[in-house]
């Protein structure tokens, strides 16, 4: 989406700009790396070392590159070297513009990539090919899907298709239009999935395994954690809240964007954590995280109870709304 010579175009509202980087922000992190970290590091001790991260280090960082993104009107090497120019730096400023837009297109990569497997899988799930399935056969299952490179060709080009075709649209017409109904959508299934955790045997032990504080497991090793999550969460460092922000208008607060982007997508995180952890515990399973933990775990619970399938489908598709919505703004 990194756009040259932007004038005109700009978000209809401040909410259309704070969705749209809320759905740049709540990704595959927050669904399997950010829920089983927590556990590890010491849960609501690692918790308060991610928020301090997150406000004093990831918040201005994204702020700034907000800020800099709606001086700079432009792509983020033309972003870098018209602020460099201004304040009389050297011309190669522009070549950190340049770094951040390869993180993204690396970043993409493996983000349409998995989106087609969550799409394979929403499929999967709703045609009911997950019922009473068990540990081995969802590991073949994952493995087959992995293994198969037709199938792995057709859901990355879907997802790459819809993502070009939206960016193509432009700011109004295409990224806004797509990110009003997927962002509602995915708290929507959200906010289902997680009465649905209420409901279940496995919520209280979901809750002490991500909020207990345990101090003795934090390290140097877990600050670096929460310090390197804290950066990729907040989609910062890679040119896209940068061309975000300079679709914003001069009118709209950059200090409020930044701190409600940064609430949503902690709050997502910490209620995806609750999700997936009440169903694994509560079907006796071991917590995971990664790739296994979404198409091998998951599967499993979901296979095994009571209306598994239609949790399961609403499920992958949350999975699948986080991809599209992060893989909108890498382009």
């Amino acid at each position: 989406m990194a756009h040259s010579a932007l004038s005109s175009p700009t978000w209809s509202t401040q909410t259309a700009f704070v969705l749209a980087a809320v759905g740049s922000a709540v990704g595959l992190g927050n669904l399997w790396k950010f829920p089983y970290i927590t556990g590890e590091h010491g849960g609501g001790a690692f918790v308060l070392v991610y928020l301090a991260c997150i406000l004093l280090i990831g918040l201005p960082v994204l702020m700034a590159e907000i800020a800099m993104g709606r001086k700079g009107r432009g792509s983020p090497p033309e972003t870098m070297a018209k602020l460099a120019k201004e304040n009389r730096s050297s011309k190669l400023w522009w070549l950190l513009g340049v770094n951040g837009m390869l993180a993204g297109v690396l970043i993409l990569s493996f983000y349409t990539v998995i989106a087609g497997w969550g799409i394979a899988y929403f499929v999967d799930s709703l045609t009911g090919q997950f019922v009473g399935i068990g540990a081995t056969e969802a590991g073949n299952h994952f493995k087959a899907l992995i293994a198969d490179p037709y199938q792995l060709l057709l859901w990355h080009t879907l997802v790459m298709l819809f993502t070009i075709v939206v960016v193509s649209r432009g700011v109004k017409s295409g990224i806004e239009k797509a990110i009003s109904l997927m962002m509602p959508a995915l708290f929507i299934l959200l906010i289902i999935l997680f009465g649905y955790a209420l409901s279940t045997s496995g919520f209280t032990q979901s809750v002490n395994f991500l909020f207990k504080a345990d101090f003795s497991k934090l390290t140097g090793e877990s600050v670096l954690v929460a310090m390197g999550h804290a950066f990729f969460t907040l989609s910062i460092g890679m040119g896209a809240m940068m061309v975000y922000g300079a679709y914003l208008s001069k009118k709209h607060s950059v200090i409020k964007a930044g701190i409600w982007i940064s609430f949503a997508d902690m709050a997502v995180a910490l209620i995806a954590g609750v999700i997936i952890f009440s169903i694994v515990f509560s079907n006796n399973l071991t917590p995971g995280s990664g790739p296994g933990l979404l198409f091998e775990t998951l599967p499993v619970a979901f296979g095994d109870m009571f209306g598994g399938w239609f949790f399961g489908t609403l499920f992958f598709g949350l999975v699948v709304l986080a991809a599209l919505s992060s893989a909108i703004s890498l382009i």
